[in-house]
């Protein structure tokens, strides 16, 4: 229960890679504050298991990331995770999409970092971690704004690791391949109609293709590296980008 006294704030953790978080976190002693949207009844269930608080509000805005960390209180963790997608060629791409991609995915998450700061600073102690994605360090057709996205993110994550570097916080990704989430299950159909494809072709060759494991990642794995992250043995990791992509960026 190394983190009984931590309280950690993490977006788009009512289900998919941020619960699994969410729940590795809790596992460790932490208080959780659980940010996404879903049933109401459902969240109200996992609130429950969790002990947790739920906090609502659109990430995709400023004032949304304030209400958020406004009610979250003090947190020494923060996850950022929440995420959206969409597929089509560049030419197709809408643009209130490419807005709303870069957004929730990459400006949300200096929103929460530049708001949980001064508490970490006070405190002496820190952890921030970006959920962010293979295509952090590669790119994919049809993907224009989430991979700028998780490309920002990355360089995010780096300024804030030397900025903090010597206040005892860390700062980091972690870059999945393809997790088996509602995200990843929701892009199959747009990529079916921009690629002329099945949703089995989608799945064994463009999902799976670039992944020498043939096997997506799991949930708790991204979990237990977060967990990983937030340990003291992890003090000296720091603006890394961590991939838990079954060999992807290997090739």
């Amino acid at each position: 229960m190394f983190l009984k006294n931590g309280r950690a704030v993490i977006t788009g953790s009512t289900s998919g890679i941020g619960l699994a978080i969410a729940r590795a976190l809790r596992s460790a002693g932490a208080d959780v504050v659980l940010s996404g949207f879903g049933e109401p009844e459902a969240i109200a269930g996992l609130c429950d298991e969790l002990g947790a608080v739920h906090v609502g509000g659109d990430l995709s805005t400023r004032e949304g990331v304030e209400q958020l960390m406004a009610a979250a209180g003090d947190c020494d963790i923060v996850v950022n995770n929440a995420g959206m997608q969409h597929v089509a060629s560049v030419e197709e791409f809408p643009p209130e999409k490419w807005d709303a991609i870069i957004a929730l995915n990459l400006t949300a998450a200096f929103h929460t970092a530049r708001l949980a700061v001064p508490y970490m600073k006070q405190a002496g102690w820190g952890r921030i971690i970006n959920v962010a994605s293979a295509h952090s360090l590669t790119a994919s057709p049809f993907k224009s704004a989430y991979v700028s996205a998780k490309h920002g993110l990355d360089g995010l994550t780096k300024t804030l690791a030397l900025e903090l570097a010597t206040f005892n916080i860390t700062a980091n990704c972690i870059s999945p391949a393809y997790v088996w989430t509602p995200l990843v299950e929701n892009q199959i159909p747009d990529t079916m109609v921009a690629r002329g494809m099945t949703r089995e072709q989608v799945i064994n060759d463009v999902l799976l293709e670039r992944q020498p494991t043939k096997k997506f990642v799991q949930p708790s794995d991204i979990g237990a590296m977060a967990l990983f992250l937030c340990r003291d043995e992890a003090a000296n990791v720091t603006g890394s980008n961590i991939t838990v992509d079954g060999g992807w960026t290997a090739q």
